[in-house]
């Protein structure tokens, strides 16, 4: 009667564990990805793709995810003069083996990750002729 409980524990942390991994890889990703769009309508799109990419590539395909950027000093203009983007990404994942109580729907549990950038760091470079 004990080993049932003891499992869905396990169970839920290696559920939470690889959540909490696709989060944090899908933030990292993100603010790549927005660095290096031409600008930031793009850099959102690109963003919010890269990191639904990342949580897929965990096995996280069905989960909801919201991606935020932010910029300083240039909060309008992401890709401007010397920005710093942080963006961040908020995702939950069900734990198993749970019904849905009292209709309120399955229990989940939120995950958020950030990552900061400045915006010189990852820039494409062309080739140079010799």
């Amino acid at each position: 009667m004990l080993l049932l409980p003891l499992l869905w524990i396990v169970m839920s942390v290696f559920e939470v564990q690889r959540g909490s991994f696709g989060v944090s890889g899908a933030a990292r990703a993100a603010a790549r990805a927005y660095a290096l769009a031409p600008n930031d309508v793009a850099g959102q799109e690109r963003a919010t793709a890269v990191a639904r990419r990342a949580l897929a590539d965990q096995g996280l395909e069905e989960v909801p995810v919201a991606v935020t950027v932010t910029c300083t000093p240039y909060p309008r203009s992401c890709h401007s003069g010397t920005s710093v983007i942080t963006v961040r990404v908020d995702s939950a994942v069900t734990l198993p083996l749970m019904p849905d109580v009292l209709g309120g729907g399955a229990p989940t549990f939120r995950l958020s990750a950030s990552s900061t950038v400045p915006i010189g760091r990852y820039q494409e470079i062309g080739r140079s002729s010799r």
